[in-house]
């Protein structure tokens, strides 16, 4: 891998993590809710989503020069409503936005995978366990808002 690959491979990484390191994630506030039993504890969340951004990026870096409007319109939705969801829940506290969130990063995940298994079948196997991922976040986002 040449230095182009490395960084362009970076520029497809590190935006992921904007949103940690604009917001303030504050786990007190999760371990302060009602969680369900199947709730993770807190400090699996940022070696889940180190792991799930790192294949997104793989994918998107097989992608990003092959592919049509429709595969950047998802991907940006994906990722705008991803960052956005640190906020909701970790910044202002509201279950409500947060599960709203939570289910168009699902849905516009599942566009995503579909757009990029049209594009290159492979590399939409680095989304898979995004897709789990997503709705494992979003019965969780959904209980929580329910019980508290």
């Amino acid at each position: 891998m040449n230095y182009k690959n490395i960084i362009k491979y970076l520029l497809c990484l590190l935006p992921w993590f904007i949103s940690n390191i604009i917001f303030k994630v504050d786990t007190s506030y999760y371990k302060g809710l009602n969680l369900p039993f199947f709730a993770p504890p807190t400090i699996l969340f940022p070696i889940i989503w180190t792991i799930i951004f790192i294949l997104i990026s793989i994918s998107i870096y097989k992608n990003i020069d092959k592919s049509n409007n429709n595969y950047k319109i998802y991907l940006l939705i994906n990722y705008l409503s991803n960052q956005l969801y640190t906020f909701c829940f970790f910044t202002i506290k509201n279950n409500f936005l947060a599960f709203i969130d939570c289910l168009i990063v699902l849905i516009s995940s599942i566009y995503l995978y579909k757009e990029t298994k049209s594009i290159d079948n492979n590399s939409s196997k680095y989304l898979i366990l995004y897709l789990i991922w997503n709705i494992f976040a979003t019965i969780l986002s959904l209980t929580i808002l329910i019980i508290n």
